[in-house]
């Protein structure tokens, strides 16, 4: 039906993305070290401890700068290796080293957006959506979005933590309320994700190069991938089929 092509975590929120071979889930938690971070920024306001609004935190959003970081995920260590066009690179340990990672991260924030102040760090996902999410793409509606475009659009614009490949364009919307199986996990796909202008940025440059918003309302809505959440525990690979 559909195979894995790709794997990413995003260790901390909107500051970077890192590949994976395998990703190990567990039921009724969102992906492994996916979003573990946040950088709060001087108007943030926290209600409780746990997950927070998306809008507590520097994002790519308004700081499209931020879209063209990578990561190198440590996991034995907890370490992360950042790099930049625009940035000299940086190995950090976000709770134990947070001035340097504030320092590194403070010019890639937009001018007239609110300062990055602390670190934030959950035992869950720091996603957009309160539920506990792993985010899915489909590679074919991303060739449906560059045929339309004219030229390649790169699925980093879109953080996915799962990508497919050998499927229909459009075909994940179709799974809403159904469970799907991928590799050795299961998944129950909840939503579509409505998209922001994160995804209007280059993720190479940071510069805001694609309408991605008004080339999705082409099809009458700005939604691209699917959150799912994980049912069943079990490991998934690269090149691991699917099916429903």
């Amino acid at each position: 039906m559909g195979r894995v092509s790709a794997l990413w975590r995003y260790p901390i929120k909107a500051v970077g993305r890192a590949s994976a071979d395998r990703i190990s889930f567990e039921a009724g938690k969102t992906t492994p070290w996916d979003r573990v971070w946040g950088i709060a920024h001087t108007n943030a306001v926290y209600d409780g401890e746990g997950w927070q609004r998306c809008n507590n935190f520097i994002r790519a959003a308004g700081s499209p700068k931020l879209m063209a970081v990578t990561a190198d995920l440590n996991e034995d260590t907890g370490t992360l290796t950042l790099s930049h066009p625009d940035r000299p690179t940086l190995t950090v340990n976000p709770d134990a080293d947070q001035d340097a990672l504030i320092d590194w991260v403070t010019p890639l924030v937009a001018e007239g957006r609110p300062a990055p102040s602390s670190v934030y760090r959950t035992t869950r996902g720091i996603t957009d959506s309160s539920l506990q999410s792993i985010s899915v793409g489909n590679l074919a509606s991303l060739r449906g979005l560059s045929d339309k475009l004219g030229r390649p659009v790169s699925e980093n614009r879109f953080r996915a933590n799962i990508w497919l490949d050998g499927l229909a364009p459009w075909e994940e919307f179709d799974w809403i309320g159904k469970d799907i199986t991928i590799g050795g996990a299961t998944f129950a796909v909840r939503e579509p994700i409505g998209r922001c202008r994160a995804t209007e940025a280059n993720p190479d440059t940071g510069d805001r190069d694609i309408a991605t918003l008004a080339l999705l309302q082409t099809w009458g809505h700005q939604n691209f991938t699917v959150n799912v959440e994980c049912t069943q525990s079990g490991t998934v690979s690269i090149g691991d089929e699917i099916s429903l």
